[in-house]
């Protein structure tokens, strides 16, 4: 299936900084595509290039299999910044403001307020609105004209436990409705809880893209110990799966093949008449892993 977006080797310069250097990925229909790395990384200037805003350096990028401009970005929605509205005007004409900016989806408004859960207060003036509700505004004016890509740069940026929950369960609905979903952001846990697939960004450069298992998936350390070590080695040498072995103080490290157990390794060795003393599976954090990255 043709992607919803393609990059292909996009490079952005601000004077000696280099923003963005050959980035590259596709990103799959109906994925919650997260763009992940810390503040600076380049990833507000790559949305910023792939909703036509900033000019690259380098590089191309196309939507929908290469759709004329004008025609892919009438199906794209896009919150990039603080929302920005009317204080004493309502949501509902603050939203028939931003259907005529867009020319289009000005009989919209009812069901994208409701999708949002604002209909109750689509009377109420914009002033009156928490900073949650004030994102899913935003998020309601994005939905206007029913676009099939929406674009987000840090979406829970500000947002109190609360309305980030809010936030994340309402990215979770647009995209169990068909919507696909591309959105920036600085938080390991935020992509971990809502995205389908990732690209980690360190000083615009790409380290790795993929689905978020793949790309953030760690190496389990299994320890173990027996009453003769050198046997122990040994034995685990010939055990297919087992990666790499680290005799480290008194316990060997082992790093395995995702699909290997603790039981098994316990098994093997009991079959070759090895008695286990110590075996405990210490599991890496995705924050250790995110560190590794982009470190």
């Amino acid at each position: 299936m043709e992607p919803v977006l393609s990059v292909q080797n996009i490079s952005k310069n601000y004077s000696q900084v280099q923003a963005l250097k050959n980035v590259s990925f596709d990103v799959p229909v109906g994925s919650v595509f997260g763009i992940l790395g810390p503040n600076g990384s380049g990833k507000t200037t790559l949305l910023g290039i792939i909703l036509d805003i900033i000019v690259p350096l380098g590089g191309h990028y196309s939507w929908f299999g290469g759709m004329d401009a004008v025609q892919a970005r009438r199906q794209i929605g896009s919150l990039l910044e603080t929302p920005n509205f009317y204080h004493y005007m309502s949501a509902f004409d603050n939203l028939g403001i931003s259907a005529s900016i867009k020319q289009h989806g000005i009989d919209d408004r009812i069901r994208v307020l409701e999708k949002t859960g604002l209909l109750q207060r689509k009377d109420s003036k914009f002033q009156t609105y928490s900073l949650g509700m004030k994102q899913r505004l935003a998020i309601a004016a994005a939905l206007l004209g029913g676009p099939r890509v929406l674009v987000f740069d840090e979406p829970t940026n500000g947002l109190d436990p609360s309305g980030i929950a809010e936030m994340r369960e309402l990215i979770r609905m647009l995209n169990s409705e068909g919507i696909t979903i591309i959105m920036a952001s600085h938080l390991l846990d935020e992509v971990e809880k809502v995205c389908t697939h990732v690209a980690i960004l360190k000083k615009g450069e790409l380290l790795l893209h993929g689905p978020v298992d793949n790309v953030l998936r760690s190496d389990d350390i299994l320890e173990v110990k027996a009453a003769d070590m050198d046997a122990l080695q040994n034995v685990l040498r010939s055990m297919n799966g087992i990666n790499s072995i680290q005799h480290v103080n008194d316990l060997l490290l082992l790093k395995c093949v995702a699909e290997m157990k603790a039981s098994d390794i316990n098994r093997y060795c009991m079959d070759k008449g090895i008695v286990l003393s110590h075996l405990v599976l210490k599991k890496k954090s995705l924050e250790t892993r995110f560190m590794e990255l982009t470190n």
